[in-house]
């Protein structure tokens, strides 16, 4: 890294601000996505499983009411006007086929094809879609009575014992009501509805209101003959008499009771399945045959998707949390970003005598602006303090030889001296040092200014060399220090330049100068100059006292001297040395100085180099 550089700091990764605000970005996206994905999840699947429970509802009931009318009839006749009420009702579409996909009532069209699977089997014998519903059982729907239902003289004896023992119980302190079982019997039920067993008092009678009718006892006693058939045909014969009572855990269920007595419960386990047969033969001529059913979507129109206030709830709810945490997130991150730029503004907005410079708390961008800002307040803090020196040091320059003309006028016109010629040299002398010191302050504003003017054209080094070598010679034999050049290696060839020969004989002239001042009586000061590669190098060596390490990057200022108290005389101007920088710079090369105390300095000049010309 070359020196005067500022050396570029690299920002880790997670520090730069563009990270940060992709960062910041991306966690905000992923809070937005994530809840959309989380509402989208619920809402959907909850209208889903809503519309899903309200369609198998809708069916359950389809097969109920199909069930209910073939326990209650013995064949589909008619069964047109009660499918097409549920169409409407439920707005699905429903077919009644039989095994072999015969039809037999339908709420589409003629001729509209049946959906490719049922979606159940309508059979009164062999479900239970009244008492238990959504579920097909292997019972007997209780709707479906046929020999045990009562005949109206029966019913109404059996209604006046029901009231009677309704009245019974409500003396007691008990209240029932009567409902009616599908066969037309009267049952006593709590007010939930459930059967008043429980309770029972004896003076009510309850008895005679569960003792079978004519036609319950005929119909009963054709179910055991039908027991006992199946039983023997089976193989099984318990040697004496069977008979059957109704199951009071399940309706329309007969048992075959007497067994337990006995100590044949195996036996009547395996009764049992000849009870569910007998009973299932004994009704089967009074409902109808079994039936497909077809369910299909119908010509109602698709349910629209209406969010309930719950789920607007929802998304408004976690629409707010995201823009709160967005809210939040930016003001923090704002903030952090914010806090050191106001502080640069406030520091900035200072007066400039103050030289303010500000806190660096961070390692991203906004820190290294701070550090920029604040070298760059050093450097004007410098720069003013040399300017204030540079406005000083001319000054005193210019008032050294000024005093002396003024003075020397003075005592002449006042006639203390007489005008003779060495007081007019004396003057001459000093008009020449004001006037060297005025065109070395214009060649350096000139090179600040950038107007610099060079005349270019092919320069030999060896030239340039000689030309100033004879220039000094007469004031290095007046110090007694020897002047000599170096002669060039052999097949090194000359090196040229594309340089201004005037400017670079300025250039090295005041190297000289500088060296001949500082090198004691018997010292010597060399000139040479060799090829580098594309670059030719002058170097100037004195063997004089050196300068000190702590001077060396000061050397080339302006107005500095390295002992203070020397006069310009003995020290000269102190502009010698920036002018030889800034004509180097503007031939495109560098000025160097090396030293060691006591053993001399060496300036080195780099400048690009070019071929010799043609007619050389």
């Amino acid at each position: 890294m070359r020196r005067g550089q500022p050396r570029k700091r690299r920002i880790p990764v997670r520090k730069r601000l563009l990270v940060r605000l992709l960062s910041v970005s991306a966690l905000i996206a992923v809070c937005s996505v994530a809840a959309t994905a989380w509402l989208a999840v619920t809402t959907t699947t909850s209208a889903l499983r809503e519309e899903q429970g309200q369609d198998l509802a809708a069916d359950m009931k389809i097969l109920a009411r199909l069930s209910g009318y073939a326990a209650t009839h013995p064949s589909w006749k008619g069964v047109d006007g009660t499918v097409r009420a549920l169409a409407v009702k439920t707005g699905r579409r429903i077919a009644l086929t039989t095994a072999d996909r015969v039809l037999i009532a339908d709420s589409a069209p003629h001729g509209t094809a049946l959906p490719l699977g049922a979606a159940a089997t309508v059979d009164p014998l062999h479900t239970d879609t009244y008492s238990e519903p959504g579920a097909q059982l292997s019972g007997v729907d209780p709707r479906a009575v046929g020999p045990y239902r009562l005949t109206t003289g029966e019913r109404e004896r059996m209604d006046a014992l029901a009231d009677k023992m309704r009245q019974c119980y409500a003396s007691q302190g008990v209240e029932v009501t009567v409902r009616r079982a599908p066969g037309g019997r009267p049952v006593l039920s709590d007010s939930d509805g459930s059967p008043r067993s429980a309770y029972l008092p004896e003076e009510c009678g309850y008895y005679m209101l569960i003792t079978p009718t004519a036609t319950e006892k005929k119909a009963v006693d054709a179910l055991a003959e039908g027991t006992r058939t199946c039983l023997l045909r089976n193989g099984h014969d318990f040697g004496r008499p069977e008979f059957v009572s109704p199951d009071p855990a399940k309706p329309n269920r007969y048992v075959v009771a007497g067994f337990d007595k006995l100590g044949k419960t195996k036996s009547a386990r395996q009764a049992q399945p000849c009870a569910d047969s007998a009973l299932r033969a004994q009704l089967d001529p009074y409902v109808a045959p079994a039936a497909e059913l077809f369910l299909g979507i119908g010509d109602r129109p698709a349910p629209r998707f209406d969010m309930s206030p719950a789920n607007k709830a929802k998304i408004v709810g976690a629409a707010g949390l995201v823009l709160a945490v967005t809210v939040a997130v930016t003001a923090v991150v704002a903030v952090r970003l914010v806090r050191p730029l106001r502080a640069l503004t406030a520091a900035a907005q200072q007066p400039p005598e103050l030289h303010v410079r500000v806190p660096v708390t961070t390692r991203d961008e906004t820190g290294i602006l701070a550090e920029a800002f604040n070298d760059l307040t050093e450097r004007r803090e410098r720069l003013e303090a040399q300017r204030k020196a540079m406005v000083s040091d001319i000054a005193h320059e210019l008032r050294s030889p000024l005093t002396n003309i003024r003075g020397w006028l003075e005592v002449t016109r006042d006639g203390v001296v007489a005008p003779d010629p060495a007081l007019l040299s004396s003057l001459h002398e000093e008009a020449v040092v004001l006037q060297r010191i005025i065109d070395d302050l214009q060649d350096l504003a000139a090179a600040d200014a950038g107007t610099l003017r060079l005349h270019r054209e092919p320069v030999r080094s060896d030239d340039l060399l000689d030309q100033v070598a004879a220039a000094h010679r007469v004031a290095a034999d007046a110090a007694g220090v020897t002047l000599r050049t170096e002669p060039w290696a052999e097949g090194d060839g000359k090196p040229w330049l594309d340089a201004d020969p005037v400017r670079m004989r300025q250039a090295l002239g005041n190297l000289v100068s500088n060296a001949l001042r500082h090198t004691p009586a018997d010292g010597t000061v060399t000139l040479a100059a060799r090829r580098d590669g594309d670059r030719v190098v002058f170097t100037v060596a004195d063997t004089g006292t050196g300068i000190a390490p702590d001077d060396l990057p000061h050397v080339f200022d302006r107005f500095w001297r390295a002992e203070k108290s020397r006069s310009r005389r003995t020290g000269g101007s102190g502009l010698g040395l920036a002018i030889v920088r800034h004509l180097v710079a503007a031939h495109g090369g560098t000025a160097e100085a090396g030293s060691e105390p006591g053993a001399g300095a060496v300036f080195t000049l780099r400048l690009p180099g070019v071929p010799p010309p043609d007619d050389q």
